[in-house]
Formats: C-alpha cells, structure tokens, sequence
C-alpha cells in the first residue's frame, strides 16, 4: 500500500459556522453548517483518497464555561448528519486547553498528532483546512499544505478561499498528480505525472529516441509528463530505460491512488503497414504479454530487447495487467505504434467516468 493522505480539517469555521458572540458550539440551536460543506466533503470522501481526520480546540471544554455535555450534544449531531452524506471521520481530535495554558496539543501545536508524523502517512501530499492563520501554522509545522477558508489571503496557504466547491475543484485536480524520485548506484530518476493534464511533456534521458518514445505517452496518453535521467549511459543504456520504467509505474500507482472511478480498457492503433494492441489494466496484480519481434538490434540510439525490459518494469511497479502485441515490416513504426497505442489505452483505463464513483471491480477493491 503506498501511504496514506489526510485531510486534518478544522471544525468550529470550517464544518460548521462559528457563533460570533461566545465561539462555542454549546446547543443544537447553535449548530449551522458551513455552505457548500455537505455536497463537496462528499465528493472528496467519494472521489478520492484521503483519510478526514478532524482537528478542533475547544477552549476550555469540560470547565464551568463550556460543560462537556453542552459540547456533546451537537457534536454528535453533527458528526450523525455527516455520516449520513457518506462523510466519515477516522480520528477526532480534541484539545481543551485555554490559549494561555501553551500546551503542546493545542493547534498549531502538534502533540495530538504523533500518530500521522510517525505513522506511514503521505504528509507532503495532505492538507489542513481551517479558517484561522493557526491551521496554516499546523500545516507548516506539520510538514502538509493548507488550505485556507477566510476573506483574507494567507500566502502560505496552498488555497485560500471561503468556498467549499473551490476545494472540492482543487483538491480533484491536485489529487491525479504525482511525484517521484529514484535514486539507484546507477540512475537518478525524477519523475512528475499529471493525469489531468493536457499532453505536455519535458523528458530528458539521455537517449532521443527512448525520449520520442515516453513524448508519446505524454501526447497521446493527453498526461503531463516530467522526466529527468541521469543514468550510466557510459556502461550501456540497460538501467536508464528499466529505472524509468520502474519509476513512471510507480508515479501512475501513486496518482491513480484508490483507483476510484477509473475505467480499464485496449486500444489498436494502425501505423502505415504496423499494427499494434496494447491493452492495460490497472488491477493491481503484474503480468505482461509481450509479443513484438524486432529484426533490428537497434532502434535510434535503443537497443530494441529493452523495449520489453521497459514495459516489464512498468507493470512490476505498477502493479498492472499489460498485453502488448504489434506486428509489421517497419521497425521504426513498429515501435512507435506500440508506445502509441500504449498511450492510448493508458488514457483510457486512468479516464474517470463522472458516472460512478465505484471501483471497476466486483472484489471492491483494486
């Protein structure tokens, strides 16, 4: 399992309107939701791949001045009618402490939350969402981004906005890209995917016709693709192409996250007298069918058995059923009309349909 994200959100401004005269949520006349809260937390917690974990001090909860039980009333409720709009929170955390007391667990303090520094989280890639300037001190102390719900513009908040369907839009778009770097004796790899983008593409490996080749799985996958090599080219080309492959599966696995909503799908694409069938799918068991001969050693400057090498990686780090076939008489179009139709289906099985959120597998889970 690659780590898991989190969004720590802030409750009291945030979930639900903060009371102007006393700031506390005492009694269910008082509980208000935050607009736009139910419809966008619920696409998020749908659509994509983040555990919510709620964070809120309370000042001074459990003294005279705010008894528990006048918390616990609408906190219940609350968390009751989220739950019903499928929105779940797998941690609550709570301080009671007053502002002067300086405790350690009081936000943007972080004593509350040693099980997400120290546990297997994905903290650069998780956000907090508050509406105080301390919940974007949280995230920096934190090591996540912040998004900021207030009028005024905090610019050490990754978004600030006081609109829920701005973060619903930002975090959707946020969460199909990814980043990777290897770093072997042989190779250094940095890799940046976009699986909403538009087909752009910086690739630099060293060697032209291997960069042609990953340009296509950019343009015709319509991915934004980043890919910087450093390899031992001066030994032979052997470990640039198959850490690249390893490396870009690995950043597909990590931008296709849960694999909610996505499709799984072939392509067959003719180029002048080669045809190539690639099919793909993203199920989260390796396997490769290769059936591609080459009657040249080399293509450009790619010795043509790493053709099958590339892919091989690719789906070993992807985790990713694959079966490449392509026969014709031009080896350079051969090639090409592989890592075309490659893209292709690619593009297609990565598509989210709006249709349905539900995982393309009767299991459940991918």
């Amino acid at each position: 399992m690659h780590h898991e994200k989190v969004l720590f959100i802030d409750r009291d401004g945030t979930l639900i309107i903060e009371p102007p005269e006393d700031f506390q949520v005492d009694s269910l006349e008082k509980l208000e939701f935050y607009p736009g809260v139910f419809q966008n937390l619920s696409k998020i917690a749908r659509e994509m791949d983040y555990e919510l974990v709620m964070v809120t001090n309370q000042d001074g909860l459990g003294t005279d001045s705010f008894p528990y039980e006048d918390f616990i009333k609408p906190q219940e409720k609350m968390l009751k009618t989220f739950e019903n709009e499928g929105i779940i929170f797998s941690d609550i955390l709570i301080d009671k402490s007053f502002e002067h007391e300086n405790l350690p667990t009081r936000k943007p303090g972080i004593g509350m939350l040693s099980k997400y520094i120290y546990g297997n989280y994905d903290l650069e890639n998780s956000y907090v969402i508050g509406d105080r300037n301390t919940d974007v001190q949280l995230a920096e102390n934190l090591g996540t981004k912040a998004i900021f719900i207030n009028e005024s513009f905090n610019e050490k908040a990754a978004l600030t906005t006081t609109n829920w369907s701005e973060i619903y839009l930002f975090l959707k778009q946020e969460s199909r890209k990814a980043k990777v770097y290897r770093k072997t004796n042989e190779t250094e790899i940095d890799i940046e995917i976009d699986l909403s983008g538009k087909g752009a593409a910086e690739i630099s490996t060293g060697l032209h016709f291997f960069d042609h080749m990953l340009d296509q799985i950019a343009r015709h996958g319509n991915l934004d693709l980043k890919i910087k090599v450093n390899g031992d080219l001066n030994v032979d080309e052997h470990h640039t192409i198959e850490d690249t492959g390893i490396a870009l599966g690995e950043a597909f696995s990590k931008a296709l996250g849960n694999k909610k909503g996505i499709e799984r799908y072939g392509f067959l694409l003719p180029m002048d007298d080669c045809l190539a069938q690639a099919a793909i799918d993203f199920g989260g068991r390796p396997w490769i069918v290769w059936e591609v001969d080459f009657k040249r050693e080399k293509i450009g400057d790619v010795p043509t058995e790493m053709f099958f090498h590339f892919f091989k990686s690719f789906t070993d780090s992807s985790k990713s059923n694959l079966n490449i076939k392509a026969e014709g008489n031009n080896e350079h179009h051969k090639i090409e009309a592989v890592f075309k139709a490659f893209a292709k289906a690619v593009k297609m099985a990565v598509n989210q349909s709006d249709s349905s959120f539900n995982l393309p597998s009767t299991k459940g889970s991918l």
